[in-house]
């Protein structure tokens, strides 16, 4: 049987191989790819439920917080370091041996991987300072010093590398058993740095698992609300085109029947103005075609439209008199020359109302309100303000999805207003609205 072609040799590799070679991958990538390189330890945030309630100054101290641990801690192992020593004659080996044991904790803050390959490297030359009758291959200060490192670089990097730092740390202590021969001049204390090591790693990992779920289910929660509001918006704008679709549709039929009609109104009416009243209603049933062919599409299947003709400011009365039942006392103001407006506005000022005094009843129960209409040049305005619910409230405020305040803008913006919502001072809520309207328009209205 021929051998396989050199291209396809690496797709014949086995499962095993493939996962040997991404490990060592892995290792070369986290241990020997730079090391030493300058990765200085970030402030902390201050951002946390507790830390953003602190006076300035003692946030921007609690920034440094784990700059200060860790410093903490090289101070200790440079302590234990000296201490552990410690030879007769004072030979400044033991301040050496500190010195040394306290060098890669420090290392931590600027150079993470660097300080491991520091630490094991320290190892032997701490043991050989300290010749004699010792723990072997770590003296106390160096196994401190080791396990701090191992800590604290695993809080700085992913839980891959805290794996590949204890394997390397198993192989050094494998070697230095063998280097020391099962000698009874020394006390191996390489398993109770495997063991502790690997409690205090697998505690690290863990924390690093928790905190990447919670960013992933942030993140999701984010996503979602943020579909949420679109999915809001398009259905609200849906729905203005619908109720659009239906008034401009219902006006257009009347158009076309009104010039159908009209010829047989005049008796021998002259053939220019039966051929006028044709166009008229040829192009309103084309126009009226189009708009159902391009508006209609934002129909849902089961989408029936409303035998009654849509409401308008004229059904504010209704309107108010069905939010009192609810419970909302509630008082309407008319200002200027009351006036027929194009259907659109009529229908869109409606609903912000509508919106305005359904969003007084959620979130301010047992409040009152008022609502101003004013017919100024140029446009409508509209004013819906309501107060601070009772202090002692017999019913708690409905928190809502928060999208009516979207909706109303949206209709605002379809037609070239301007809106404001916002809190009044006596903590209630404010919610001012002015429709342009055309002069032209309101004349065919």
């Amino acid at each position: 049987m021929p051998p396989p072609p050199p291209g396809d040799a690496g797709k014949q590799r086995s499962p095993e191989y493939r996962l040997a070679r991404n490990s060592l991958q892995g290792l070369r990538e986290d241990l020997f790819r730079d090391p030493f390189a300058y990765r200085p330890l970030p402030p902390r945030a201050t951002d946390g439920p507790f830390l953003r309630r602190l006076p300035a100054r003692t946030r921007t101290a609690a920034e440094r917080l784990p700059h200060a641990v860790v410093a903490g801690i090289a101070l200790f192992t440079l302590l234990i370091g000296t201490l552990s020593g410690s030879v007769p004659g004072g030979d400044g080996r033991a301040l050496l041996t500190g010195l040394l044991c306290a060098l890669p904790v420090v290392t931590t803050l600027t150079r993470p991987i660097g300080a491991f390959w520091l630490s094991l490297a320290i190892t032997p030359v701490t043991a050989a300072l300290n010749g004699g009758d010792s723990d072997w291959p770590w003296m106390p200060g160096a196994f401190l010093c080791h396990l701090t490192v191992l800590v604290v670089v695993a809080l700085r990097t992913r839980p891959r590398t805290a794996v590949w730092m204890w394997v390397v740390t198993a192989v050094y202590v494998v070697l230095a058993d063998g280097v020391a021969g099962g000698s009874y001049y020394y006390y191996s204390n390489g398993a109770p740095m495997l063991v502790t090591s690997a409690f205090a790693l697998l505690v690290v990992s863990l924390r690093h698992v928790r905190q990447t779920a919670q960013q992933e289910v942030s993140a999701q929660q984010t996503v979602t609300a943020q579909e949420r509001s679109r999915r809001t918006l398009l259905e609200e704008r849906t729905t203005i085109a619908r109720e659009l679709h239906d008034v401009v549709a219902h006006h257009m039929s009347v158009v076309a029947i009104q010039a159908e009609a009209a010829p047989y109104r005049v008796e021998n009416p002259p053939e220019e103005l039966e051929r006028a009243f044709a166009t008229i209603r040829e192009n309103a049933v084309a126009a009226l075609t189009e708009l159902r062919r391009i508006l209609g599409v934002v129909r849902a299947e089961d989408y029936e439209a409303p035998d009654a003709p849509q409401p308008t400011l004229g059904d504010l009365d209704a309107l108010l008199a069905n939010v009192r039942e609810a419970g909302l006392d509630v008082r309407k103001t008319v200002t200027g020359a009351v006036r027929d407006l194009p259907p659109g506005v009529e229908l869109s000022a409606y609903r912000i109302v509508q919106e305005a005094l359904s969003n007084s009843l959620r979130h301010a129960p047992g409040a009152s309100a008022h609502v101003e209409v004013g017919y100024v040049l140029g446009g409508l305005g509209l004013r819906i303000v309501n107060g601070p619910p009772p202090a002692p409230a017999l019913v708690k405020p409905s928190p809502g999805a928060g999208h009516g305040i979207t909706g109303m803008r949206e209709r605002v913006s379809m037609l070239d207003g301007r809106m404001t919502a916002a809190a009044t001072d006596d903590g209630g809520y404010e919610v001012a609205v002015f429709l342009p309207v055309e002069a032209a328009a309101e004349d065919s209205a």
